[in-house]
């Protein structure tokens, strides 16, 4: 088995696109279909996703065989928590709710064994090492982990520049339906006041070196977002997709359900 490698993190550092879709469902088999789909990336999601540790590894495990790349976001970035994700086998972590330089911080050292991290050393039962099979892993593990902070709140706004300079931190995903919540225009990510402070940010974020990430599931949007120079951009989600293609074909066979909209954000 050849040694680790990280195929997302060196495309984010090369600057290449890098296309996504969100997976909500907490389910291997559909996680699979969307692994055959072409997309660069799937995030799966365990904060707002029905998904623990043991689904979400039954999920790595239905898309292994697929030249997709797997994203995890834990509902919170807490230390032995990011522990199990990567044990797991996620070798790209985004992490949720990012608001200070210090917090970022804290989160490259949970993401890093010792002596420069914290993370725990347990690579002989992970998966993450293939069982210790994977040559040199303690050893290439933390250059080769990608770690994602997501900024949503007037704080990590405020803040942002200050944390997407922070050492191993390689990118910095903008959360618009939490960030056009914060700013009195909840349900309203496509308003242009959200749009202007998502632009400023990517400024911010680009000037620091790091890659810049959102969702958008409004096409427009996105492809707008893209030629700003979004790196890693995330267009549909897993259950967004399912309902609004069942709610519009129950319409065309005439049931009174009208299509589910598509919307801008989460």
């Amino acid at each position: 088995m050849g040694p680790l490698h990280n195929p997302f993190k060196a495309a984010l550092k090369a600057g290449r696109l890098q296309l996504g879709l969100w997976q909500a469902l907490a389910n291997p088999y559909t996680a699979e279909i969307c692994a055959g789909a072409g997309f660069d990336w799937l995030l799966f999601d365990g904060e707002h996703g029905p998904n623990d540790i043991p689904l979400l590894l039954s999920q790595l495990q239905a898309v292994a065989a697929y030249p997709v790349h797997a994203v995890g976001r834990p509902p919170i970035g807490e230390t032995r928590l990011i522990k199990q994700y990567l044990d797991i086998g996620f070798t790209t972590l985004l992490i949720p709710l990012v608001e200070t330089a210090e917090q970022a911080a804290e989160l490259v050292r949970a993401v890093r064994y010792p002596p420069e991290g914290v993370r725990g050393v347990g690579s002989g039962i992970a998966r993450a090492s293939r069982f210790n099979r994977i040559p040199g892993y303690l050893d290439d593990a933390s250059a080769e982990i990608c770690l994602l902070v997501q900024v949503e709140t007037l704080k990590g706004v405020e803040n942002l520049q200050a944390i997407a300079a922070v050492e191993g931190v390689d990118g910095v995903f903008i959360g618009p339906s939490d960030l056009s919540a914060a700013m009195g225009l909840r349900g309203q990510p496509g308003h242009p006041d959200v749009q202007a402070a998502i632009a400023t940010a990517r400024r911010q974020i680009s000037a620091e070196g790091k890659a810049a990430g959102i969702l958008l599931t409004d096409e427009a949007l996105a492809r707008q977002a893209i030629e700003a120079g979004f790196t890693f951009v995330a267009v549909a989600t897993d259950v967004g997709l399912l309902a609004r293609g069942s709610s519009e074909m129950a319409a065309r066979f005439g049931a009174a359900a009208k299509p589910t909209a598509a919307g801008t954000g989460y």
